[in-house]
């Protein structure tokens, strides 16, 4: 069994008056919520485990949320960094060449465009090194062509 050592935390005046705004009404992500809570209690003078049964958290997540305030300040405690997303993997040029080889029509023998030929048929023709299913399908999806229907007109939309 591990023994921690209290976590003393003071909250700056400025930032009381900001989890007090933020806690007393108006819509707020649980999450943020909930760290908020976290921090008012530890300034309190709560130990961490205790306030982990509270707000039903893990003392660890307590501990971690107290240790981002002393380190970075409010906005690190209460809001998850921003995360880098999926990497891009078409370029415009690569997905503009896709798009214009589905509205031509099918390779000879075929009388449709299937996603799986698309994939194929771009890699054969060297407008991508390497290209999957679901990427063709999501391309297609966006720029809401279905070319596996017998009548595949292209209207613009009417946003």
């Amino acid at each position: 069994m591990r023994i921690y050592r209290r976590l003393h935390l003071q909250l700056k005046k400025r930032d009381c008056e900001v989890l007090d705004t933020m806690l007393s009404g108006g819509i707020q992500p649980v999450r943020v919520v909930l760290r908020g809570v976290v921090l008012r209690q530890l300034h309190d003078g709560k130990a961490a485990s205790e306030v982990a049964a509270q707000v039903q958290l893990t003392p660890k997540a307590v501990r971690e949320i107290g240790r981002r305030y002393k380190e970075s300040g409010l906005d690190r405690a209460l809001y998850d960094k921003q995360r880098p997303g999926a990497q891009v993997l078409l370029a415009e040029s690569q997905r503009q060449r896709i798009i214009a080889m589905v509205c031509s029509g099918p390779p000879a023998g075929r009388a449709r465009w299937t996603v799986r030929l698309i994939a194929a048929e771009a890699v054969k023709r060297k407008l991508v090194p390497k290209v999957g299913r679901e990427t063709i399908r999501v391309l297609l999806r966006d720029h809401g062509l279905k070319p596996w229907r017998e009548k595949n007109v292209v209207r613009a939309g009417t946003r």
